[in-house]
């Protein structure tokens, strides 16, 4: 006679297969009550140029058709601004970050390429990776069709063509707007923005060159003489081709009382004490071109330093930095009222002060000993 534990038939013919697979621990946050859960990750890039809600609504919806007919819970993040701002150093559990959770991402290339598909050295890619990895977190993208398989070599592909897609992108851009504010300045001598220099303010240049933002109303401008401000740049050079120096010529402004360029605009300079005039300030003024009445532009760049030489882990910083003239752009005709022509902006450049109380002799005297190396030389700290 067959006992109990005889009379049970093995399942599949592997009653040991068959029991570990009904035993094994069930999948968290699987497709049992409600669903999967999920919490949504958006990046908006600048809200200059993008309405917020509205991009955020569109890459809300683009992640929910994603996981339509599988998500019950949401949970929402956006960022605006560079992408990662959720830190992956795997110091910490991110809050609200749990084995139930999937992330799908509304925009892929903009949301990760700096982060998950290597645009740089790949280090990124693997912190973001053994993040999630560590988690149990899965990350679904619109561009992979649902979840990313971090140990398949498709979906390792897919991130990577992603990445150089969106890294081909930023190089196009980066090459096509300096070079289209290059020919708009030197062709045109269109006012690119920025800070209209002290003794000039901006004027109505017009309807917008392009067609379409002339349609919406927008004006182009263009810089003209201010009637507060603009005689005192006219005395600056004259005192200087006159063979002042820059600190005599500081003096005898805050002597008389006039106000410096932050204190004569304090709206724009709220960071600013406006408490009277640096010799940077009368240095600044004396060496703008614009002042001829040509548009230059290009004379500052923005270079990629090692942010620590004995640590290339730590990345680079962006550092500004003055341009040599000869890498200027310069408009072809004059695209504004000078302030001061062209032959005595560059006599000022190399008006040297004499030493001394006072001034004695004419120009032609205080320009003959001159230094080939003067202001190329910096000591080192």
């Amino acid at each position: 006679m067959a006992t109990a534990r005889e009379a049970v038939p093995a399942a599949g013919g592997d009653g040991l297969v068959a029991w570990a697979a009904r035993s094994g621990r069930p999948q968290t946050g699987g497709t049992g009550r409600g669903g999967l859960r999920f919490v949504f990750y958006g990046r908006v890039s600048t809200e200059d140029w993008q309405d917020p809600v509205t991009s955020r609504a569109r890459q809300r919806e683009q992640a929910g058709a994603l996981v339509r007919g599988t998500g019950r819970s949401w949970r929402s993040s956006s960022t605006l601004g560079r992408a990662g701002r959720w830190r992956g150093d795997g110091a910490r559990k991110p809050p609200g970050w749990s084995r139930s959770w999937r992330i799908p991402a509304g925009a892929g290339t903009r949301s990760w390429w700096g982060s998950m598909s290597g645009r740089s050295t790949g280090a990124s890619t693997r912190r973001w990776r053994r993040l999630f990895e560590h988690y149990g977190v899965q990350l679904w993208m619109p561009e992979a069709g649902g979840r990313v398989d971090y140990a398949s070599e498709h979906d390792e592909q897919a991130m990577t063509v992603l990445g150089l897609s969106s890294k081909r992108e930023v190089a196009r851009t980066s090459i096509r707007v300096p070079t289209a504010m290059a020919v708009q300045a030197r062709e045109q001598g269109r006012y690119l923005g920025g800070r209209p220099p002290f003794g000039y303010r901006l004027g109505d240049a017009g309807p917008h060159p392009k067609k379409a933002h002339a349609a919406w109303g927008r004006r182009a401008h263009r810089l003209e003489p201010d009637p507060e401000t603009a005689p005192v740049v006219r005395w600056i050079f004259a005192q200087r081709l006159a063979g002042h120096s820059v600190a005599r010529i500081a003096r005898a402004l805050n002597e008389a009382g006039v106000p410096c360029p932050s204190a004569a605009d304090l709206g724009r300079n709220p960071h600013r004490a406006g408490v009277g005039w640096a010799l940077g300030t009368v240095t600044t003024i004396l060496s703008n071109p614009r002042y001829t009445g040509r548009q230059v532009w290009n004379r500052q760049r923005t270079d990629k330093d090692l942010a620590d030489p004995a640590d290339v882990s730590l990345g680079h910083k962006s550092v500004q930095r003055w341009n040599l003239p000869d890498g200027w752009v310069i408009s072809r005709r004059p695209a504004h009222e000078a302030l001061v022509c062209e032959a005595d902006y560059i006599a000022a450049q190399g008006v040297s002060a004499a030493r001394g109380p006072s001034l004695t002799g004419d120009l032609a005297a205080l320009e003959k000993r001159r230094y080939l190396l003067a202001g190329l030389l910096i000591e080192p700290v």
